[in-house]
C-alpha cells in the first residue's frame, strides 16, 4: 500500500510506502474492542466514596428504649433506614484500570491504524515545525490539507510553537507518536502525520520477525 507524501501546502512530493502489514477479515476487532474499553476505564477517577454505619459521625446512644413507647425498635441514628444514616451497598474508591497485554494493544493498535489507512483517514506530511506560535498559520496549513472535522497530528515530539499555535483550534489534538494509541486512532475524522512521526509508529508495530 502506498500513500502520497504532501509537504504542509498541500503539495504532493512522493509516494511513500507503507510497511506495516494489514490485518485483513475480522482478526483484530475483540483486540480493538477491548483495548478501548480499557483505556475508558482508565480515565475514571475512582473516587466516589459513600458514609456506612460505621463512618458516620455521631453518639453510639440507643435512640429510645426497646419496649413500651410504641415505635418501631431502633438502635442507631445512623441507621441506613434514617436520614443522615450510612449508606447500604454506596460506592467506595477503586481502581478501574483493566489488564491488556502487550500483544493484545499492538494487534488493536494495527488493525485500527490499518483500517484507517484503506479508509483514507491517514495523511502524511514530510515535516512540520511552525515558524510561529500563531493559531492562523496552523489554521492555513489544515486549510492547504483540506482537512476538515476534527483532526490528530501526530509528532515525533511536540514543539512548544506548534502546541501554542493548535491549542485555541476547536476539534484538534496533538499527539507523540511514541505515545499514540488505539483511542486516538479511532477517536478523530483524519490523522495527520509527519513522515517522522509515522515511521516511528511503524517501527513500533512492525512483528518482530520482520524487523531488521
Amino acid at each position: 500500500m502506498k500513500l502520497t507524501l504532501k509537504d504542509i501546502q498541500g503539495n504532493s512530493k512522493a509516494e511513500l510506502e507503507v510497511k506495516l502489514p494489514l490485518i485483513e477479515g475480522g482478526r483484530g476487532t475483540q483486540a480493538v474492542h477491548q483495548t478501548v474499553v480499557a483505556y475508558q476505564a482508565a480515565q475514571r477517577s475512582g473516587t466516589a466514596c459513600t458514609k456506612t454505619m460505621g463512618d458516620v459521625a455521631g453518639s453510639g446512644k440507643k435512640p429510645w428504649r426497646q419496649k413500651g413507647t410504641g415505635r418501631a425498635r431502633a438502635g442507631s441514628f445512623a441507621s441506613p433506614l434514617w436520614r443522615g444514616g450510612g449508606v447500604v451497598f454506596g460506592p467506595k474508591p477503586r481502581d478501574y484500570r483493566q489488564k491488556v497485554s502487550h500483544s493484545t494493544r499492538n494487534l488493536a493498535m494495527r488493525k485500527a491504524l490499518g483500517e484507517r489507512l484503506k479508509a483514507g483517514d491517514v495523511l502524511v506530511v514530510d515535516q512540520w515545525k511552525p515558524a510561529t506560535h500563531k493559531t492562523k498559520e496552523f489554521v492555513n496549513v489544515l486549510a492547504a490539507l483540506d482537512l476538515t472535522g476534527t483532526v490528530l497530528v501526530v509528532v515525533p515530539q511536540v514543539e512548544p510553537a506548534l502546541a501554542l499555535s493548535a491549542r485555541n483550534v476547536p476539534g484538534v489534538e496533538l499527539a507523540n507518536s511514541a505515545s499514540l494509541n488505539t483511542y486516538q486512532v479511532l477517536r478523530y475524522d483524519k490523522l495527520l502525520f509527519t513522515q517522522d512521526a509515522f515511521a516511528q509508529v511503524e517501527q513500533r508495530l512492525l512483528p518482530k520477525s520482520s524487523l531488521p
